[in-house]
């Protein structure tokens, strides 16, 4: 039997099950919260009050100046705070797991690459919050896609290392191929998808699609947690 270190902190029903289930309730308040006191206005169009959801990108709420001309400060502090959040709280989530699943050679090589990727979508997750878009584009940019080019990797390496795994019932390893085939999809629609800038259409198409992949984010790390809480050295 492969032996691995022990990290028996990040073992914690805090680390695995609390802090990430907490993180993700209190992400989704938060975005509802920066929206609304985002002031208004979308890439088409100023004059619009208020947030679009379907034509504005979580990032609007991110930027220094609303897209109507008018301070976006709460709105912009709020944004920046709950990407914090979540990259911290994931950060700390795929450091102990590696030691849940990593009974073989295997499952623990690729749990670590995983873990390698995740920190780096957690460190994309909290940039993307510093860097608004209307002040620092290009890095904002950069941390943004970067963060699905990162938990692509990861969703792929524990999609293969939980469907491996004896200590985690299968319909977990089915919903984090789930996870890995919708960020899949969406990494392609920010390569071949025509620009929002290009149009009305365009727009809605990113903002909407942006939107669906963050709701699939928050449930699939929400939906794993039930199946760590099932593990029987969580419950000593």
């Amino acid at each position: 039997m492969f032996k691995h270190p022990k990290i028996q902190l990040l073992k914690k029903p805090l680390f695995l099950v609390t802090l990430p289930r907490l993180a993700t309730i209190l992400f989704i308040v938060l975005q509802i919260l920066g929206m609304s006191s985002y002031p208004g206005g979308t890439m088409h169009d100023e004059t619009t009050i208020g947030y679009s959801f379907t034509q504005n990108f979580f990032s609007d709420m991110g930027i220094y100046e609303a897209r109507n001309g008018e301070p976006n400060y709460l709105s912009m502090i709020i944004f920046a705070f709950s990407l914090a959040l979540v990259g911290i709280t994931f950060a700390i989530y795929y450091i102990g797991m590696p030691q849940v699943f990593g009974k073989d050679r295997l499952n623990y090589g690729l749990s670590i690459i995983g873990t390698i990727f995740a920190f780096g979508g957690s460190i994309c997750l909290v940039g993307t919050g510093l860097t608004p878009s209307d002040l620092a584009l290009d890095p904002h940019i950069f941390f943004s896609n970067n963060i699905f080019h990162c938990f692509l990797i990861t969703a792929l390496m524990y999609t293969i290392v939980i469907f491996r795994s004896e200590m985690i019932k299968k319909r977990y390893a089915i919903g984090y191929g789930m996870f890995f085939v919708s960020i899949f999809a969406y990494v392609g629609v920010l390569t071949y998808a025509a620009s929002p800038h290009e149009s009305q259409s365009a727009l809605v198409f990113q903002v909407v699609s942006q939107k669906m992949i963050v709701g699939v984010f928050c449930w699939s790390i929400f939906y794993q947690t039930f199946g760590f809480a099932q593990l029987d050295f969580l419950k000593k």
